[in-house]
């Protein structure tokens, strides 16, 4: 059995707010990832790079469960160097004027062959960033 990225965070902004934040793309771009093709529409596909300028890998994602408010599921891959894929859920809590967001991001023993830019403990760094200290900040500014 392999471990999940499990990030919780609670927000101080209520879920609708939350949930434009991770779903609009011009919010995105001020705190995740710019994502011009990004959508949440099923089946949706989308691919970006970092926003730090050396564009190092290309990321591919597959929008595939949206529940607005509640949830958004989508792949997450780099295609121009694994045909693996891992999957994203980002979780969304309704506390009254605060939101719970869990990201859990799973199946990535697929990337253990890439590297240790790719382990768990690379990835828990990131989304441990992403999410409470780059979201809460744009989301309670």
């Amino acid at each position: 059995m392999h471990d999940n990225v499990v990030i919780k965070q609670r927000v101080n902004a209520p879920v609708e707010k939350v949930w434009s934040a991770i779903t609009d793309r011009s919010q995105m771009k001020d705190w995740y990832f710019d994502i011009p093709d990004f959508g949440t529409d099923l089946q949706t596909q989308f691919s970006f790079y970092e926003n730090d300028g050396e564009n190092k890998h290309q990321h591919h994602g597959e929008i595939l469960e949206v529940i607005p408010k509640e949830k958004l599921k989508h792949t997450w891959s780099y295609p121009q160097i694994s045909k693996d894929r891992t999957i994203v859920k980002w979780n969304l809590q309704d506390e009254g004027d605060k939101t719970l967001v869990i990201l859990t991001h799973k199946g990535l023993e697929n990337f253990e062959h890439l590297g240790e830019d790719f382990s768990k403990d690379s990835f828990d760094k990131a989304w441990t960033e992403i999410v409470s200290i780059k979201l809460k900040n744009f989301i309670e500014r």
